[in-house]
This record gives structure tokens, sequence and C-alpha cells, in this order.
């Protein structure tokens, strides 16, 4: 595994991360413990947001269990979430309306399923619809999306490099314990920050891996 965004015990692909057991194992991606951080980073830049949506493909496991981990993260934080349940990309516009009845302040945008493959059209419907978001992957605000907080998909990469070395060397797979990520990116655009009206702290600012200017 190099990329597999799920918990990979919960779908029986493995025993536990420590001893996987079997033939599979690897790098995984399990971004839904990030959903508390990525709440508090919107209300750290909008600290007047109380209502939140949230996009996500409604047959992805993957982005159901996000969806989950993001409600209970709002709950502390006093944020009402708005789900906007996707399943093809023709329910896409109807999402963003339903957000605009809504009065949602401020977006999640969650990039598993066809969602990931939409990336320009959904960027451009939240910025035309004045919905600061932010996204699960970094992509999304390299074409122009307004911030992202997820984990370093380039040093998941290279550590399942790691393991194809280890196991060609004679290392079973069963007994090399699965690894989560350590790194994590905080990318900020700053031309749709200024688009959107957006002042973004310093506190914020200084703690961005790279903007966008």
């Amino acid at each position: 595994m190099g990329n597999f965004a799920d918990d990979p015990v919960r779908h029986g692909l493995i025993a536990s991360l420590a001893r996987p057991g079997g033939n599979i194992t690897g790098a995984v991606d399990v971004t839904q413990d990030l959903a508390g951080k990525r709440l508090e980073l919107l209300k750290e830049v909008i600290p007047t947001a109380a209502r939140i949506a949230i996009l996500w493909h409604a047959d992805s496991p993957a982005a159901a269990t996000q969806f989950k981990e993001t409600e209970m993260a709002a709950r502390p934080l006093r944020v009402q979430l708005q789900s906007l349940e996707v399943r093809r990309p023709d329910d896409l516009g109807n999402a963003f309306r339903a957000a605009g009845k809504g009065r949602a302040d401020a977006l999640i945008v969650v990039a598993f399923g066809f969602v990931q493959n939409h990336q320009e059209q959904i960027v451009g419907l939240a910025i035309k619809n004045r919905l600061p978001a932010m996204y699960t992957e970094s992509e999304f605000v390299h074409v122009g999306g307004f911030v992202s907080y997820t984990s370093d998909r380039r040093d998941r990469v290279r550590r399942a490099a790691v393991y194809v070395d280890k196991i060609l060397k004679g290392a079973k797979p069963a007994d090399l314990s699965v690894e989560q990520p350590t790194k994590f990116e905080l990318v900020i655009n700053m031309k749709t920050a200024k688009a959107l009206g957006l002042t973004i702290p310093q506190s914020v600012l200084g703690r961005a891996d790279h903007v966008i200017e």
C-alpha cells in the first residue's frame, strides 16, 4: 500500500497496523484523523463561522468515514455541519445551491471518489458562491482553491519505495508494520483569499508550508 485512504484493519486487509500478517503492508493515508484540525483552522481564519457545509461522495466508504469524523469534531467546536452528499458530477451544482440556501459560512471538500477528479469545477463553484473552502488534497489549492491541510503525499510515496526495497531484499510483508502519516502540509492560496475578502491571521500564515501568491 502506498496511498490507501481508509483504515485497512476495518476493511479486513490486515490484522493490525503493528503486525499486518499476510502479504499486505505499506503506508496508509488515514486522513480522517485530521478532521478536527481542519475545522479548527477554518474557525481560526473565519471566527464567525457557525455553519460549515461538507461536500462528500456518498458512495465512497473513505468519504463516509471522513464525514463521521468531521461530525464528531464539530460538536465541541459548536459548529453546525451541513451535509452535501453527492453521487455523480451532476449533483455538484445542486449541492452548492443547497449550501447557499443553508447559509453556510464555509465549506470542507472531501476529495474521495469522483470528487477528486473534478477539482477545477468544484473550486470554481466555491469561488462563484463565495464559500471559503478547506480541501483534503492540496491539488485543489494549486488550481485556485482556498486552503488545504493534509498529509504529505510525496513522503508517503517515498516511504512506499522503502517497503519495496525491503521486500525485494527478503523481508516478509507480514513482519513490516504499516506506517501512518507523520508529515502534514498546510497550503494557502492568497490570491483566492483576497478574492473572497479574507484576511489570513499571521498565526495561520506562520504555520503554512506553502503560500500561493
